[in-house]
């Protein structure tokens, strides 16, 4: 994409400044595109929260606002790199069938002697083959659609897709039938002419139902960031041995479920986790545990009682008691303070004067703000209280102060 010295100087005099106030002013210039530059500069301020190597580099060029809201961070492209790398590949040859801004792709690609890039936005394709460029990556860039590339393309290592995830009318969509391309349509063409293949959907899809549907999923990661769940990836094969592998990442938090375990997807009637099954306290408890969020969509919930000395409060609850503090816990740690049923006086007592608090329900009859306006407290503060049902059904405030 060019961009004239004109365009460029605004671009760089106004790196920092509001965007929404720059297209106010506008400019004097004939020369500046300022739809352009406005562009660059979003763009610029975006890649230094997701891609701050990126922003680092002079000259890269940044796509339209919804593109640049819809890559990857660096944190995920990166992990996904760590997945594809010296793991599921020879590291001969990668192909990206969905190539969007490339980031994905730029990282993953790292570790394989040939790396080949497909998109069928022609926009975006001219934009990826410069920003490779600028960045030193050698690679071959195809501007087609997914289905012609594949059909003609050799056997590859690994094969990549993230399939759009919005219809004609830009309405989000979540089901694997109705992204596009299809990769239920296309996989056994897909499975033809890969060793692997990684998948990425949307983190609101039903993981369990994705490994039905797809038959030949053998890995299934679970990416967040911040404990926000971000990416759902599956790693396919077209021979499946062995146990489903599960892996929770949230952050530097990691949660891998062991295939010795005996959890199997394929065999009919045996299940993904163990039943659950309610554990009494074996003392008092002086920790409470939240999972984090991908251990959330993952519902690995029995298997966490199984693996760390703690108890479920209730079947619905998610969230774990110890009288021991774990510190590989994957998830949130607190300090129980005191324990409170819902009885007016019981409350006063222990809450003792607090004028605010971080407040959570799990399982719970109330809503947080309506919780808080009963509790008369301010949002914030040192002070995380969760409201919860136990085993019994009795309704219990837990109060706490957070240490990991």
């Amino acid at each position: 994409m060019l961009i004239n010295e004109a365009t460029r100087d605004f671009i760089r005099q106004h790196a920092d400044d509001d965007v929404r106030r720059l297209a106010l002013q506008g400019t004097k210039s004939e020369e500046v595109d300022l739809t352009l530059a406005l562009q660059q500069i979003a763009g610029r301020q975006t890649a230094r929260r997701k891609l701050p190597s990126w922003a680092e580099v002079d000259g890269i060029v940044y796509p339209p606002h919804l593109n640049m809201e819809q890559c990857s961070s660096e944190q995920t492209a990166r992990y996904k790199a760590q997945m594809v790398n010296g793991k599921l590949s020879n590291g001969k040859l990668l192909v990206d069938l969905t190539g969007g801004l490339g980031v994905d792709f730029y990282w993953m690609s790292q570790g394989f002697e040939q790396r080949a890039y497909v998109e069928q936005n022609a926009e975006l394709c001219a934009i990826a083959e410069h920003n490779f460029h600028q960045l030193g990556l050698s690679c071959s860039v195809s501007c087609c659609t997914t289905e012609a590339y594949l059909t003609e393309m050799e056997h590859a290592d690994v094969l990549f897709l993230d399939p759009a995830r919005r219809n004609e009318n830009g309405g989000r969509t979540y089901s694997i039938e109705d992204c596009s391309p299809n990769v239920l349509e296309l996989l056994p063409l897909l499975l033809e002419k890969a060793d692997k293949i990684v998948l990425k959907l949307s983190p609101m899809l039903d993981w369990r139902k994705a490994v039905s549907d797809l038959k030949h999923v053998t890995e299934v990661h679970i990416v967040s960031v911040n404990n926000e769940c971000k990416e759902l990836l599956l790693v396919l094969s077209k021979e499946v041995t062995g146990d489903l592998r599960l892996v929770c990442v949230n952050d530097e938090q990691r949660l891998e479920i062991i295939p010795t375990l005996g959890m199997k997807y394929s065999q009919p009637g045996n299940e993904i986790f163990p039943p659950w099954e309610y554990k009494t306290p074996s003392s008092a408890p002086l920790f409470l545990y939240e999972p984090n969020a991908s251990v959330m969509k993952a519902g690995c919930f029995a298997e966490l009682a199984a693996r760390y000395p703690v108890s479920q409060v209730a079947v619905n609850s998610h969230l774990f008691l110890s009288s021991v503090e774990i510190e590989d816990f994957p998830g949130r740690r607190f300090q129980i303070m005191s324990i409170s049923s819902m009885n007016k006086r019981e409350i006063s007592e222990k809450l003792n004067g607090m004028k605010s608090a971080n407040i959570a329900v799990r399982n719970f009859p109330m809503t947080a703000d309506q919780l808080r306006k009963k509790l008369k407290l301010k949002d914030g503060g040192a002070t995380y209280i969760f409201a919860t049902t136990a085993q019994d059904g009795s309704h219990q405030l837990y109060i706490c102060r957070k240490i990991g």
